[in-house]
């Protein structure tokens, strides 16, 4: 009897814990559940090595610093990653008519107060880096459009747990997937975002801002902000966030401040027959070229009047401006010294996420031939992640760098290990074709 009810002490809990992991791998279950686990994980994880601590030093500098694009041939890929065409997304809402909006002249004075109604609000409760497919849905309802995240979401991210959504690819839904026409823009300042809104256009901007994290502690990340309101008196923006609430408000400066770690990026979505007014509003900016050139410029004067990370951001814009202008020497020598800027942050301040949201460090050490720099920058971003390393851009670029230095095997795994993360991914389609490699 002892010997049975020992085994049965024994065997009872291992049956309770298969039983347990099967229930847990039960889509519906997994799905609520997943993120919690990771969470666990990413917990103990990041208190034996916070990602904050690790540093980034360029090992290349000054060596071979052309600011030409570098000539393509039948082995190498342009530095530049194409962008990516989404899938259309099948029996998709119906738009309905859009509000009928007086236009406001760029040249008439703004009014002090001014807040939009007809935005849908989407929160994203519950699923973690969530905000695009929310702030996306909610910046198509204010034209009538009936989706929702539900909808965009499994375009925007094809894998649940991807870390980040390009504005490219917010872009690219809007273009492929409803009526409406869209436009990107990058340096925009307090006063333009009022004059869109004074003429009946929200603003969805991306931003960095300190939430909590998966581990508890409040770090930085990207965050996308609907904008649909401001009010002059009070100093404030109205904006549905998705993560905080609706009718959010956000002070002038807090506003700036956060929209500067990502270059002042916005979108600006319309029907297509304000198309000649979304362009007069955009002034000089309306030219694409202009607008890179006055954001490096913009960048340049605000290099030497910040300090700390404020600093480090106004140098990675500069970067950021100039590979889009395909200086990638120049580009290369700004993200050398935003770097160097970097350790003199405070740990709790840093913006150690950076790379999960902007790719331009990559394009300009492949740009110049640091191949090296390229490596390392990506694979520490990668390592930093600690557990679901899904952020296909610096596998991507991780395999540039290798096939570069000559290690095809590795390479094909890195732009196979892309494609695991975001099937049909291109760029990484396009390598591996490169590479002789007919079955991804």
């Amino acid at each position: 009897m002892r010997k049975i009810a020992l085994v049965m002490v024994i065997i009872i809990p291992i049956l309770a814990c298969l039983c347990l992991l099967g229930v847990y791998f039960i889509p519906p279950v997994h799905d609520r559940l997943a993120w919690r686990v990771d969470d666990l994980f990413l917990r103990v994880a990041y208190s034996l090595n916070p990602p904050a601590k690790a540093v980034f030093v360029p090992t290349q500098q000054g060596v071979s610093l052309p600011t030409v694009t570098p000539q393509v041939t039948a082995t190498t890929a342009p530095p530049a990653v194409p962008a990516v065409t989404l899938p259309a997304t099948p029996s998709g809402p119906t738009d309905t008519p859009a509000p009928s909006l007086p236009p406001i002249a760029s040249s008439t004075p703004l009014p002090a107060k001014v807040a939009l109604s007809g935005v849908r609000y989407q929160s994203q409760a519950g699923r973690n880096n969530y905000c695009a497919p929310a702030n996306l849905a909610m910046a198509l309802s204010f034209w009538g459009w009936s989706g929702n995240l539900d909808i965009v979401g499994p375009v925007l991210k094809p894998d649940k747990m991807d870390k980040n959504v390009m504005p490219y690819e917010m872009v690219d839904y809007v273009t492929n997937n409803t009526k409406l026409g869209v436009v990107m823009r990058v340096g925009g300042d307090l006063d333009l975002i009022k004059r869109f809104l004074a003429a009946g256009y929200p603003v969805l901007a991306e931003k960095g801002t300190y939430l909590h994290d998966l581990t508890g502690v409040v770090s930085w990340m990207g965050h996308y902000q609907d904008i649909t309101g401001y009010d002059d008196a009070g100093g404030y923006f109205i904006v549905q966030d998705s993560f905080v609430g609706a009718d959010h408000k956000v002070p002038y400066e807090d506003m700036l401040r956060g929209w500067r770690a990502f270059n002042y990026t916005y979108l600006i979505i319309y029907p297509k027959d304000h198309e000649t007014q979304v362009m007069s509003l955009l002034g000089a900016d309306a030219d694409e070229t202009a607008n890179y050139q006055n954001t490096a410029l913009k960048a340049s004067n605000e290099i030497f009047g910040l300090s700390g990370i404020d600093q480090y951001f106004a140098w990675f814009n500069r970067g950021s401006s100039l590979v889009k202008l395909e200086d990638y020497g120049g580009a290369a020598t700004a993200y050398d010294e935003a770097f160097k800027v970097y350790p003199n942050i405070p740990e709790a301040e840093r913006p150690w996420r950076m790379l999960w949201y902007q790719t331009g460090p990559y394009f300009a050490y492949y740009g110049v031939g640091r191949y090296y720099d390229l490596l390392y920058l990506a694979d520490g971003t990668l390592k930093a992640m600690q557990s679901d390393k899904n952020l296909e851009e610096s596998y991507y670029w991780r395999g540039m760098a290798r096939a570069a230095l000559g290690d095809k095997a590795a390479a094909i795994e890195d732009f196979r290990l892309a494609l695991q993360y975001h099937v049909g991914f291109e760029p990484a389609l396009y390598q591996l074709k490169l590479l002789g490699v007919d079955n991804p």
